[in-house]
């Protein structure tokens, strides 16, 4: 176990700097930030009122940010199944949470959005190895992302 811990450390020390390729765009429509809302019991306006966030200020119902900060984990899965490279050894991968996580600008209701994870880090940490990839989430159309996040992952050997 520990020389395929090594070798794992290796290889994806080797590869820290390297970006997937962009997930494919989603869109985030009203009946995902409802139902959403009823998940979290988080009924604000902005998200869920959509003729009252009309003349709110962002001119239409925008998506709750903690939706876009969940749906981050589904999004990368097309583009990195495409590239997924198999690390000998590795018997699962564990969420492991996030270190920053930073919301720059709004997802309006009906927009698509899409994410790109660049690997940063690499550490053995308790016979695991911990990655932490940052993961920018972008709004069609948007100059400013609309989530940053430095997410934590550990594969277990």
């Amino acid at each position: 176990m520990a020389d395929n811990l090594q070798a794992a450390y290796e290889t994806l020390t080797a590869r820290i700097g390297e970006s997937t390729p962009h997930s494919d765009w989603f869109e985030i429509d009203q009946q995902r930030v409802n139902d959403f809302a009823d998940v979290t019991m988080d009924h604000q306006w902005i998200h869920v009122d959509v003729e009252r966030a009309k003349a709110g200020p962002f001119g239409a119902p925008i998506a709750h940010g903690h939706l876009t900060l969940s749906i981050m984990g589904h999004l990368p899965r097309p583009a990195q199944a495409a590239t997924a490279r198999r690390i000998e050894g590795q018997k699962m991968a564990i969420n492991y949470g996030f270190n920053r996580v930073r919301f720059p600008a709004p997802v309006p209701v009906g927009a698509r959005v899409r994410t790109q994870s660049t690997l940063k880090t690499v550490e053995i940490k308790g016979g695991m190895i911990e990655v932490m990839n940052e993961v920018v989430m972008e709004v069609e159309g948007q100059e400013k992302p609309c989530c940053v996040a430095e997410s934590l992952a550990r594969f277990v050997f």
